[in-house]
């Protein structure tokens, strides 16, 4: 049998010491601050919390810092200014990312 890495009391410390629920700069810093009083590294506590399915992941943001959204999305946007089904407008979803924002811009200005 292999060793643990986690005890169960460090692993009760994780459960009590991180807030899932928590905004995410005192996420990162509850793990920063479980990494140090366990003697891990944050990694080894974040793959441990995910393990424990206690884990909220960062939300995934674009390039420019804005909310990350799909291409699909932006097409059911398009599809909803139209007044059409998503699926009239389905290929859409080949064009480009900025290519799709604009045309939605566009779209909701008119």
């Amino acid at each position: 049998m292999a060793s643990e890495n986690y005890t169960k009391e460090m692993v009760q410390k994780l459960r009590i010491g991180y807030n899932p629920k928590a905004d995410e700069e005192t996420r990162d810093e509850q793990i920063a601050e479980l990494a140090q009083e366990l003697g891990r590294t944050p990694a080894s506590v974040r793959a441990k919390l995910v393990r424990l399915q206690l884990y909220v992941a960062k939300e995934k943001k674009s390039k420019d810092g804005s909310k990350a959204e799909t291409k699909d999305k932006i097409v059911e946007d398009i599809a909803r200014s139209l007044g059409v089904g998503s699926a009239v407008v389905d290929s859409l979803t080949k064009a480009t990312k900025k290519s799709l924002k604009l045309i939605r811009d566009n779209i909701k200005e008119a």
